[in-house]
Formats: structure tokens, sequence, C-alpha cells
């Protein structure tokens, strides 16, 4: 009997963790291909937003979000030149998983690859 109660009180909580609490997480790479540094960097997604102070030329910034509820992505930052930059990325939604990865690019321009999953 009680190697019974051991077994169900080591599997029980095993069983838990496979049950359903599965967390939805988009590994995100900022990486600063603009040709020189870059300050206050912000990406916003739905609910919450991430950034940096700086980010230096060729730098590359690594976060870990969860999406709560849909909506746009956006990425605003401050060039070398003092120029305030802003652009949309993908749409976003709420239990998406996956990685993201956003290239800054010379010109005020950036390149997204999402590799996202559920696409809708």
């Amino acid at each position: 009997m009680r190697q019974l109660v051991r077994l169900v009180a080591v599997l029980l909580p095993m069983m838990g963790m496979l049950a359903g609490c599965h967390s939805y997480h988009i590994e995100t790479t900022v990486e600063n291909h603009t040709g020189g540094p870059i300050t206050l960097l912000e990406v916003d997604y739905p609910s919450a937003s991430f950034g940096a102070d700086k980010l230096a030329a060729d730098a590359v910034f690594h976060y870990r979000f969860q999406t709560r509820g849909d909506g746009p992505l956006t990425v605003q930052y401050v060039a070398a030149n003092g120029q305030q930059v802003k652009m949309k990325g993908p749409t976003l939604y709420e239990r998406q998983e996956g990685s993201l990865e956003i290239m800054l690019l010379p010109g005020a321009k950036a390149e997204f690859h999402p590799a996202l999953n559920p696409q809708r």
C-alpha cells in the first residue's frame, strides 16, 4: 500500500504538468543593421512592450514574450542621426508561439521574419 501511495505521489504532479500546462512564448531577436547605434528601442505587441536603452551597430537583442490578445507589433527607435523611426510589423495573435526575427535596416526600414504557430 505504501508503494502505491508513493507512486501516486510522484505521478500525480507529473500528470498535471503534461495535462494542459502549456505556456505559449515567442522567441524574438532584434538585429541592428542600420549602420550605426540606435537608442530607445521599443517593441510594442498586444498588451505589453519590451526594449533596450541602446543597441550598438550590428548588435543583437533577444527577448521572450507571450501575447495577451490580438494586435499589430510595432517597432520604434531613435536612429544614429537623431531621426525617430516607427514602423508596423506583423499582426500577432493570442496563443501564438515560435520565433520572430526583426532586422532593422538602413533608411528607416525593417524586415520581419515570423515563424509562428498557429498562423491566421
